[in-house]
């Protein structure tokens, strides 16, 4: 894994072990030589893990709609400042540059972020590992939520077990690379 894709809070949000995390991560990305990839924002859960990133001597390649630069959200310390047009080309861009995608607590960009590339995986667009961070139960009832799905059968429970859980961050980057090594990614660029 060379590039790791990570979608969280523009909101550094209620709990101080969100913000731990978000820097954690990517501390352990610096360690294991991977990129940090993600939305090219100085603020929140996004700004502490790009400002941890960098501080440890880290590449960090941050992705931004021009309107969002524009009301000087952009952090401006990065390796690697791409700004585009759209939430869409952001979003493609961003997946088209990593290898894997985490999530971390976040808000409503997170999830929309989070479920658009799964879903691609479900549909066989790419094979890419997704994983989630559970920070001190953030995700308790989502994963319960999706479970409940998996017992309705609107979901199969193949395609929910491709989503990768853990609540520590090198249990989920180990995790991540095992699916990695066992899977061929299929996304044509």
């Amino acid at each position: 894994m060379r590039a790791l894709c990570l979608y969280t809070g523009s909101s550094p949000g209620a709990d101080p072990a969100y913000r731990e995390a978000a820097e954690g991560l990517a501390v352990e990305l610096v360690q294991r030589n991977i990129t940090l990839v993600y939305g090219g924002g100085h603020v929140g859960l996004m700004g502490a893990a790009a400002d941890a990133a960098l501080a440890a001597g880290g590449r960090v390649v941050g992705v931004i709609p021009s309107d969002i630069a524009a009301r000087e959200v952009e952090h401006h310390g990065l390796t690697e400042l791409h700004v585009v047009g759209s939430m869409h080309e952001r979003k493609m861009k961003m997946f088209s540059l990593s290898d894997a995608m985490i999530a971390l607590p976040g808000g409503l960009g997170t999830m929309e972020e989070l479920f658009e590339v799964w879903t691609w995986n479900q549909l066989g667009f790419h094979d890419k590992p997704i994983g989630l961070l559970n920070v001190a139960g953030y995700y308790d009832h989502l994963l319960a939520f999706l479970d409940q799905m998996v017992d309705q059968r609107f979901v199969h429970r193949a395609h929910r077990d491709l989503l990768q859980v853990e609540g520590s961050v090198p249990e989920l980057l180990d995790r991540l690379a095992r699916y990695q090594s066992t899977h061929v990614d299929k996304w044509l660029d």
